[in-house]
C-alpha cells in the first residue's frame, strides 16, 4: 500500500484543524446571538415593549368634602341649665368633657359644630349632646347611615321636619332636621323616651 509523503499529511492535518476551528467559532457566535431578547412584533410590524415603572398612571385626587356651616350658639343655649335640671337634678355640666375620638360628638366638632358634656354627680354617668350643620350632601349621608343602623323614633318629631333614631346598644340618639344634625349619647338612655325631654328642648333652641 503506498504511503503519502509527509508534507501532504501535514497540509491535510492543517486543513482539518482549520475547518474544526471555524465550525466551533460559528457555534459560539450563534449561541451568543440567541441570548439577546428580541422585541415582540405586532401584526403591523412595529415592535412593542413592556411599560416601565416610570410610565404608571398618576393617582387621582381625592374628592373634597364641603365643610359644615359653623354653629353660632353655645351649649347653654342648646340646653339651658333649667332643661338639664328638669331632666335630672343630679346632672350638671362636665367641666372636663372632651369628645371621644371617633364619636358622634367628635364628628360634630370636626365639622364646625359644638359638643356639650354633662355628668351625673352620684353615679358618674356621662352624657353628651352635639350639634352640627353639615353640607346637604353630608347631612343626607349621615341620615341614611342612621336609618340603616338605628331604630326610628317617631316621638321626637315628624319627618321630614324631624327624623329621630335611637341605638339601644350604644345609647346613641340622632335627630335630623332639614339643616341640622343633633346627637346625644349616654348610658342613662336605656330607651328613646329617656332622653325625649332633652331632645325636644334642644330642637326648640335650634337656630333659624
Amino acid at each position: 500500500m503506498p504511503v503519502a509523503p509527509a508534507p501532504a499529511l501535514r497540509a491535510r492535518s492543517r486543513s482539518l484543524l482549520l475547518v474544526g476551528s471555524l465550525a466551533a467559532i460559528a457555534v459560539l457566535g450563534l449561541a451568543g446571538c440567541s441570548a439577546e431578547p428580541t422585541p415582540e412584533s405586532t401584526p403591523g410590524g412595529a415592535a412593542t415593549t413592556e411599560p416601565t415603572d416610570g410610565q404608571s398612571t398618576p393617582p387621582t385626587a381625592e374628592p373634597t368634602v364641603e365643610p359644615g356651616t359653623p354653629i353660632t350658639i353655645d351649649c347653654k343655649t342648646l340646653l339651658a341649665p333649667q332643661d338639664i335640671y328638669d331632666f335630672n337634678p343630679n346632672v350638671s355640666t362636665d367641666p372636663g368633657f372632651v369628645p371621644a375620638e371617633g364619636s358622634l360628638a367628635a364628628a360634630a366638632v370636626a365639622d364646625n359644630g359644638i359638643a356639650c358634656g354633662y355628668l351625673h354627680q352620684t353615679s358618674n354617668e356621662l352624657m353628651n349632646f352635639s350639634l352640627s350643620q353639615p353640607s346637604p350632601e353630608q347631612l343626607t349621608l349621615a341620615l341614611n347611615a342612621a336609618a340603616a343602623s338605628s331604630t326610628p323614633v317617631p316621638t321626637y318629631g315628624t319627618p321630614p321636619a324631624v327624623s329621630g333614631f335611637f341605638d339601644p346598644a350604644s345609647g346613641e340618639i340622632q335627630v335630623f332636621t332639614p339643616k341640622y344634625w343633633l346627637t346625644a349619647t349616654s348610658t342613662m338612655f336605656g330607651e328613646p323616651g329617656d332622653a325625649e325631654p332633652l331632645v325636644r328642648a334642644a330642637i326648640s333652641h335650634l337656630p333659624e
